[in-house]
């Protein structure tokens, strides 16, 4: 009996170790950290840029017979500032154009535009739209006529060096009663760009 006795209490002895400290262990939940916000690979397009564009645009009046097409190019500045996933800024541009109208003797000289701007960064991408406060001057009759009227239109900017983006933009302008004429100016601008960054 002492010897069923001993090899039992050796058994529960040696069983023992494995079951202290177990009985209130469970297994941790596994830490899910939580996702950081997904910002596009590439540069940060804060800060300032001046450039230069070229493009072609075509007129179209509530006059019959009267419009026109031809080039215009000029210089642009801005500031853009990156929230890392979304871009806005703003940016002065001029055009000089030379855009003959049909059915009078007359041209538009000029589009001066205040522009707002606002899209996705998509790294070294940037797909926006764009909106603002435009300008025309005009000559008709050998008279100087100018007008204030408004714009919306969509671009693309990406950067190729380190400073140093290309871009393009489709643009429609509307003049209404240009100069207290009565008559409607509308115009549509296709233009390359090139800008550098600082």
């Amino acid at each position: 009996m002492k010897k069923t006795f001993s090899i039992a209490a050796l058994a529960i002895a040696a069983a023992a170790p494995s079951f202290a400290g177990n009985a209130d262990l469970a297994p941790a939940d596994p830490v899910v950290a939580a996702p950081a916000p997904y910002v596009a690979p590439g540069r940060d397009w804060t800060g300032g840029s001046v450039g230069a564009h070229l493009g072609y645009g075509s007129i179209d009046t509530s006059v019959n017979g009267v419009d026109g097409d031809g080039f215009l190019g000029g210089v642009h500045a801005g500031y853009d500032y990156d929230f890392g996933n979304f871009i806005v800024g703003g940016e002065l541009e001029y055009d000089a154009a030379d855009i003959d109208l049909n059915g009078v003797p007359g041209s538009v000289d000029s589009i001066a535009r205040l522009k707002l701007r606002a899209g996705a960064d998509l790294g070294n991408t940037f797909l926006y739209g764009t909106g603002g406060a435009a300008y025309a001057e005009t000559e008709i009759a050998g008279t100087n006529v100018s007008d204030n009227g408004y714009f919306l239109g969509v671009g693309v900017e990406q950067m190729v060096r380190e400073n140093i983006s290309v871009g393009g933009e489709v643009l429609y302008h509307q003049f209404d009663d240009f100069d207290g004429s009565g008559d409607d100016i509308d115009a549509t601008t296709v233009a390359a760009r090139v800008s550098f960054k600082f």
